[in-house]
Formats: C-alpha cells, sequence, structure tokens
C-alpha cells in the first residue's frame, strides 16, 4: 500500500483565517502563559492550561496563536474521529480499522466551545428518524466538538462561565480520555484525548473545583507595568492590523522554530528521565504545601518532564521542577472563595529546597495542619448555638453599646427610628460564615447551569413528553406508537414523534439589598448584616449563582457589586462598606426593581431571588415608611426573602410589614441558619428537659 507523502513536520497549520491572528511570536511579555502553553502542546497529557487573567492581556490572541504553531497529524482516510493510522481506536463508530489503513495528513485542530452550545453539540447526538428508520448507530451518530478535538485542542473562552451540564462532559471526557454518549438506551463511545486550554476573567466568577483541578497548570496573566514593555505590545498589535500579511510573513521562521521545537520535544518525551532525587524534591514540596491528593505531584513531574524535553535535554534538572512546581500548584492550596489565590515565590522556594520543617508542630500549636490554611473553610464551618440577640449563628458575641442620653424610649418606638448621626462609618468586619437553609424561587424556570431553583428545560431528569417535528427522542416516541395503536404491527407515524420534558436545577440571580444605614449601625448589627451578606454569598458559590450587593444609606441606594459570579470580589466589598446616616429603604427597594428589568434584558431565562437584611425603619423625606411600602408592593411577585435584623427590648416588627408588601418570606437571622446535627442535638435536650419538668410537676 502506497502512504501520502510526508510534509515537513515542522510546517506550522495554518488556517483560512491565520493572516487575522496575531503570531505567537509577536506577543509581547506574557512570558509564563508562553511557557504553559507550550508545555501543553508538548505534552497533552499534563492535563490542560488554564489562564486566568484580566480582560484585554492577549489570552485569546496567544490561544489561537497557538494553533498555528501545532504539527499536523497522520489520520484515517475517512474516518470521522481522527483515528491514529499507527494505532487505531478499536471501538471508532467509523471502525474497526486495522493498523496501518490508508492514511491522510492535515494540520492540528484547535476547536472553539462556545458557552451557548447545546450538550448534544459538545458530545454528539444521534439522528433519531434516521435510526427509527433503521440506520445503523454508528451511521446515525453525528460528532460533536469532543470528536472534532480529538489529538487536537479544545478551547473554551470564558470557561468559568460554562452551564455546569456541559462542565460534567468536559469533566468526564477528561479523566477518561473517552467521550461516552448515552441517548434513549443507545450508547456509543469514541475516543476522546485533547489539550483543554481555558481562559477566563476571575471578575466574571470563580472556576468550579471540580474542573480547575483538572488543569494541570496554570498562569494567572497581568498586563505589564512597564510603560516600554506595554508601548511594544500596542505597536506590535497596531503593525498586524496594518499588514496582517506581512507580519504573519515576518514571523515564519519563528514560528517554524517554535513548531519543531514542540514536534522535537514530543519525539524526546519518552526518554526524558526523571531522577530519584528530583521527585522526592517534588512530592517533598507537595506534602510541605498541602496539596490535596496526589495530582499534584504527578502533574508536577509531567511537566518538569515536558520542559526538559523542551529545553532539548534528556534529563530532569532542579530548573525544570521550579519551572513546573511554579505552573502546576499555585492553583491547587485554594480551598474556597475566600481563600486567596497564588502562591509567594518564597514559600515555594522554601518547600522546594527542603527547608520547610515536615515534622508535626507541637500540642496546641495547630494540630498537625499544613502551615497558613484554616482549619476549614468558611463555608464549611457550622453556627454554633447563640442566644436570640445573637448577630448570627457563628459569629462572635458583642457587647451591646450603651444607650445614647440624648434618645427617648419613644424615639425608639417611631417608625422612623431615632435621630441618626449622618457621618459615615466603616461597618464592623463580618464574623464567621454560617451555612443558609436552602432558598428557591417559587414556581419552574428555564434556566440551567446550577442547583438553587426548579426549572424546565433540556436538562434534568424526564418528567413527561409532549408531541415535536423537530429533534424529537427516542423512548418517548417509541412509547407514544406503542400506545396508539394497540394490538396493531408496530409503526411509527409523524404523529407519535415526541420530546421528553425534563426537570431540574437552576442559578438564579441572587440580589442582597443591606441596611447600612444609621439604624443599623451599631457595632453589633452591623456585624449582623456583613455576617449574613458573607454566608449567602457562600451559599451562591456552591449553586452556581450570579450575584449583586447594593446597600442604602443617606439619600440612595449604591449597587455596591453589579451582577457578577465573583463571591471573591463581592466578599472584599463587604469589609469596607460605610454606614450610618439616614434610611432610604424605599430608594433600596426601587434600585432592586431596576437591577432586574436591565438583567431581564441581558438574560431573560436567569430568575431574580431578592434577599433584604434590614430591621424595616425607614428615614427621609415625608411618609418615608409608607414610601418604602409601596416601593415593594411595586416589587411584588419576584421571589423574595426578608431578613428581620433588628434586635433589643423594643422591637416595632416594620420587616414583616415590608415583607408582607413585598409578598417575600420573612425570617429571622437563626431561622436562615441551616439546620444541622448540632441544632438537632440541642433541640432534642430541650425537649427532654421539657419532658422531665413536666414529669416532676
Amino acid at each position: 500500500m502506497t502512504m501520502p507523502s510526508v510534509p515537513d513536520i515542522s510546517e506550522p497549520s495554518r488556517t483560512p483565517a491565520a493572516s487575522a491572528v496575531l503570531p505567537f511570536a509577536a506577543v509581547v511579555g506574557q512570558d509564563d502563559a508562553r511557557l504553559a502553553l507550550l508545555l501543553g502542546a508538548v505534552d497533552p497529557g499534563i492535563g490542560g492550561v488554564l489562564l486566568s487573567g484580566e480582560k484585554g492581556t492577549a489570552k485569546t490572541t496567544l490561544v489561537r496563536g497557538l494553533a498555528a504553531l501545532l504539527p499536523g497529524i497522520a489520520v484515517v482516510s475517512k474516518c470521522r474521529f481522527s483515528c491514529d493510522p499507527a494505532s487505531p481506536d478499536p471501538a471508532c463508530p467509523d471502525g474497526p480499522r486495522l493498523p496501518g489503513a490508508a492514511a491522510e495528513y492535515r494540520p492540528a485542530r484547535l476547536v472553539e466551545l462556545p458557552l451557548g452550545a447545546t450538550e448534544d453539540r459538545v458530545a454528539g447526538s444521534l439522528d433519531v428518524p434516521r435510526v427509527l428508520a433503521g440506520a445503523p448507530t454508528a451511521e446515525a451518530f453525528v460528532p460533536g466538538l469532543l470528536a472534532q478535538a480529538h489529538r487536537g485542542v479544545l478551547y473554551v473562552d470564558e470557561i468559568n462561565l460554562l452551564p455546569d451540564h456541559l462542565v460534567d462532559v468536559l469533566l468526564d471526557a477528561a479523566a477518561t480520555g473517552v467521550t461516552t454518549v448515552e441517548r434513549e438506551g443507545v450508547s456509543l463511545r469514541h475516543a476522546s484525548r485533547f489539550l483543554l486550554v481555558g481562559t477566563m476573567n476571575p471578575e466574571e466568577g470563580e472556576l468550579r473545583p471540580q474542573l480547575q483541578d483538572r488543569f494541570g497548570i496554570a498562569v494567572a496573566v497581568v498586563a505589564s507595568p512597564d510603560p516600554h514593555q506595554r508601548a511594544d505590545a500596542v505597536r506590535a498589535r497596531l503593525r498586524h492590523d496594518l499588514q496582517p500579511a506581512a507580519d504573519t510573513a515576518a514571523y515564519e521562521q519563528a514560528s517554524r522554530e517554535l513548531t519543531s521545537g514542540i514536534a522535537a520535544g514530543r519525539a524526546r518525551l519518552g526518554d526524558v528521565d526523571l531522577p530519584d532525587a528530583e521527585l522526592i524534591r517534588i512530592t517533598t514540596a507537595c506534602s510541605s504545601l498541602g496539596v490535596d491528593g496526589l495530582r499534584g505531584d504527578l502533574v508536577t513531574a509531567r511537566a518538569a518532564i515536558a520542559h526538559a524535553a523542551w529545553r532539548g535535554d534528556n534529563t530532569v534538572t532542579d530548573q525544570d521542577v521550579r519551572e513546573a512546581a511554579r505552573l502546576a500548584l499555585p492553583h491547587r492550596l485554594r480551598r474556597g472563595p475566600f481563600d486567596n489565590p497564588g502562591l509567594d515565590p518564597d514559600r515555594l522556594d522554601e518547600a522546594l529546597s527542603g527547608e520547610d520543617d515536615l515534622e508535626p508542630p507541637p500540642d496546641g500549636d495547630g494540630g498537625g495542619q499544613p502551615p497558613d490554611r484554616d482549619d476549614a473553610e468558611p463555608s464549611q464551618q457550622q453556627p454554633q448555638p447563640r442566644d436570640e440577640t445573637a448577630p448570627a449563628d457563628g459569629a462572635p458575641a458583642e457587647t451591646p453599646e450603651p444607650a445614647s442620653t440624648g434618645s427617648s424610649a419613644a424615639d425608639a418606638s417611631s417608625p422612623t427610628g431615632p435621630r441618626q448621626s449622618t457621618a459615615p462609618r466603616t461597618a464592623t468586619a463580618p464574623g464567621t460564615a454560617f451555612q443558609i437553609r436552602h432558598l428557591q424561587a417559587t414556581g419552574l424556570g428555564t434556566g440551567s447551569g446550577g442547583n438553587r431553583s426548579r426549572s424546565r428545560g433540556a436538562h434534568g431528569r424526564p418528567a413527561g413528553s409532549i408531541a415535536t417535528s423537530s429533534r424529537p427522542d427516542l423512548i418517548p416516541t417509541l412509547r407514544a406508537a406503542a400506545l396508539a395503536r394497540p394490538g396493531q404491527p408496530f409503526r411509527i407515524t409523524g404523529q407519535d414523534l415526541r420530546r421528553s420534558l425534563r426537570r431540574g436545577r437552576e442559578a438564579n440571580l441572587v440580589i442582597l439589598l443591606l441596611d447600612t444605614s444609621g439604624s443599623m449601625a451599631a457595632r453589633r448589627r452591623s456585624q449582623t448584616v456583613t455576617t449574613v451578606a458573607l454566608s449567602l454569598l457562600a451559599d451562591s458559590y456552591r449553586r452556581r449563582d450570579r450575584v449583586a450587593v447594593l446597600t442604602f444609606r443617606g439619600r440612595a441606594a449604591t449597587t455596591v457589586v453589579p451582577p457578577t459570579r465573583s463571591v471573591e470580589l463581592a466578599t472584599r466589598r463587604l469589609h469596607d462598606l460605610p454606614v450610618g446616616g439616614q434610611t432610604p429603604l424605599a430608594a433600596g427597594l426601587d434600585a432592586v426593581a431596576d437591577l432586574i428589568r436591565r438583567e431581564r434584558w441581558r438574560d431573560p431565562d436567569r430568575r431574580p431571588l431578592v434577599v433584604v437584611v434590614t430591621d424595616g425603619r425607614a428615614t427621609g423625606g415625608p411618609d418615608p415608611f409608607g414610601t418604602a411600602q409601596r416601593a415593594a408592593r411595586r416589587l411584588a411577585g419576584v421571589a423574595g426573602i426578608v431578613v428581620d435584623a433588628e434586635d433589643g427590648p423594643v422591637r416595632l416588627g416594620l420587616a414583616a410589614r415590608i415583607a408582607a408588601d413585598l409578598g417575600a418570606e420573612l425570617v429571622t437571622v437563626a431561622g436562615l441558619a441551616s439546620a444541622n446535627p448540632a441544632r438537632r442535638d440541642e433541640a432534642a435536650q430541650e425537649l427532654a428537659a421539657v419532658i422531665k419538668a413536666k414529669e416532676a410537676a
């Protein structure tokens, strides 16, 4: 059998629009990101590359530039799944193929996964009408993006915004190297090994921890503070925009050298030796830094081997280990949304040099915990039993402030509350976050990608079926055909086509409206507000919500955090909230209504859930409380919760009236906490004491 001629392996793969992409070698700075992508190209088994940084830092430019550097690959002719002729996939749906089958050469693909893609588009789908017409399952299978990316690069821009159902598909493919498609009782599998590259802006939200752990190496991409380097980057971009073809040709030789380096590194990987001393340094550093599991050790070792292969050496050295650890470990040290990302270089140097004391600390000094780690995530710490005047479960008790000699009981009992100073102060730092009970919007939504409220849509468990003329599902169609003509020969007509109705969970837009006015400015009450907000943010992080934080004080409402998935950003803002002044509750409610209207235009499927933390008092202008009630009625119909933060011996119950106007549930701070074993045990003890008292009587 005659094989086609083999082109120069150093020839960079090109796409029709390659000249429109700034060449990889032309990007100024971003050395760590460039090195991470090159190591991933040398050894895709590292597990993927994550580039995280602010907008406009050339993340996407680098990834698309990498596509032009990848060496071409040999594939089995007419195979839709890019099987390697030397070792074809025995389970290939287009197979079986024997080694040495007819081959063709093509550029390695960079496949982009859009955020709005459906699961069928990503994993592949079955052409149900062809299946019903008798076509074999393999022929009726339509390959998805994971099949197209096999032996290439799968790129996901803004990967932190990827819906959870697509994240699950990626996790499965990344863990097994195989994509499994289960559709209506029909199963099909094909190989799916690729270099996963993701880019994200942390301000838009956190990456799901399971997916972040799957990335072998991660780099924080930031713009250079050096004005001269920034000027060089601007000149490079302007020059390419003016003459893209000429600029691409100018970097042709540099691109060829990079492509040759990738090909040579791949060929050398199997011959690189990892000495025992360097492996022990890797495992010692991972143990010292408190890296969970062994994936960090394994990825660091593979990255060190890839770095040595990229350098052209056959032995891993100290330099390779340090570069690999710097790229592979920092993102594995973060335990929760409130932990600071990154790794101090001095701490990494100490861990790699073996200077860290790996012996357990003495009694009373951390109990054997790894250095610089809290005992538990804030979101996992359970609230402690407290009295009813405590600001929040788990928060330290505060001594009540002495009553002002200039106020009276009549002032306290007025709906407008006592006269407050307008001088702004800063809210007390939040206490320990506690676990929130499950809050959800009423009814069924149409969104997805979260775990808060009930929804209907393309994801979730089947809960019935409806007639359809497009994209029918196999099982409900067969069921409808069988029930339509009992006792007759089985056949399917157009009237039998059905699509499954599914029920699942969706993410919501959680809007926190916080009262930071003078009526809430006492130390204990301001800590109540911030602690409740911190706990709600932790709950929203787990349920994949978007969050917005608004406050009202003085004469207006302020949007502290616009709608975002970055819980870290929202949490930072809680530590320096200005407090004091009048209580424009109506302005806060109107601001929430305006925000909801704007967000409905942007994302109509994401339902809002409003959480108002207030004592219900309103001041400023004529009839401030009546104005607040009217604003609440205008907002009625939106799912909401009112957290009554009122405390002290005199309780006016104003929050309950606002909740009634909103049509929202009224809860106390203690009632906001989820039930947990400690609370159940406490309740059981109290009940037992009551029973004993009655028996004794």
